[in-house]
């Protein structure tokens, strides 16, 4: 198998790992951040969450709870498989820049590890460019199925199927694929590069302080250092999910592109109403972030493993 057929298929169990373990977390998400702010809420946040997750318990099950795992798979399984890919090959590339390739420092007891990672190594500039300009690229082509996906969560739109959601979708002509694609740029483009910037630098520093001598103790410092990275940009970027919700699920004309909706929400619920599941996708976040590169690296780190010990 190729580098490019390893990196899809870890990508692939990344996001399929990810999704189907964290599906409740989406949908919840959704539900808080779909409503219109004129709706009085009850105060605490907390009972918020508790109120939708017991109303989607009752009306559908525990089953309830992964409504729109369907289309989530439809666009994160290829997604992260696409996203994963293109970052790791971009990089590749721009390693090859002396611009961009991290001169890596002379320090006491610092040297190569091949447990520490099977990933290029780039400045903070290049992995804040390779992560920001791919997220938004796979984000361009993957957008119809993040509308599908939100609009599927939702409990405003009543689809039956998968195939008469994007149907009835794109009916509505190439505007409507397209909705919600600035917020999200806005949202996906400073978390991707941000993550991307954090996530090797902790791990770096991370594996110069323990360094690794197996390939579980480096797939435990990847997912630490991927979780503390999530935690990281996703707090900075989380306003634009919430607005990219709002302009990809609500009807109402107030909602209808990116600076109205910003008005709107500020004018309805000030400041915190840009943090409206901030904690869901916090958590999220996280824990997708810990699984879902752990597997990629660790998988790939188990091919190179497997391929050095066939050639011995």
């Amino acid at each position: 198998m190729s580098n490019v057929g390893q990196q899809l298929l870890s990508g692939a169990l990344s996001g399929l790992a990810t999704t189907v373990c964290l599906q409740p977390f989406d949908l919840l998400k959704t539900r808080l951040q779909q409503g219109d702010g004129l709706l009085k809420l009850p105060t605490s946040h907390s009972s918020v969450i508790v109120g939708t997750t017991r109303e989607i318990i009752v009306s559908n099950g525990i089953r309830g709870l992964w409504r729109g795992t369907s289309p989530s798979l439809v666009r994160n399984v290829p997604g992260v498989a696409m996203y994963m890919t293109s970052l790791t090959q971009l990089r590749t590339f721009m390693a090859k820049s002396p611009y961009f390739a991290h001169v890596r420092k002379n320090r006491i007891g610092e040297g190569h590890n091949k447990n520490s990672s099977v990933l290029p190594s780039l400045t903070s500039q290049g992995n804040l460019l390779a992560g920001a300009t791919t997220r938004v690229a796979v984000g361009f082509l993957l957008n119809p199925f993040s509308v599908l996906k939100a609009r599927f969560e939702s409990n405003i739109y009543a689809y039956e199927s998968l195939t008469g959601a994007f149907t009835t979708i794109v009916r509505q002509g190439p505007s409507e694929l397209l909705r919600g694609f600035l917020a999200s740029s806005l949202r996906d483009a400073p978390y991707a590069g941000l993550f991307i910037v954090f996530y090797e630098g902790i791990k770096r520093e991370t594996s110069y302080l323990l360094p690794p001598t197996s390939g579980s103790e480096a797939t435990l410092i990847h997912g630490l250092s991927a979780a503390s990275a999530g935690a990281i940009a996703t707090l900075a970027t989380h306003p634009f999910d919430v607005i990219k919700t709002k302009v990809q699920v609500r009807s109402e004309d107030r909602y209808h592109g990116f600076t109205r909706t910003v008005v709107t929400i500020w004018k309805q619920r000030g400041v915190a109403g840009y943090f409206d599941g901030a904690s869901l996708r916090m958590s999220r976040k996280i824990l997708s972030s810990a699984i879902g590169w752990a597997v990629y690296e660790g998988f790939l780190m188990f091919i190179r493993t497997s391929q050095l010990e066939d050639r011995d």
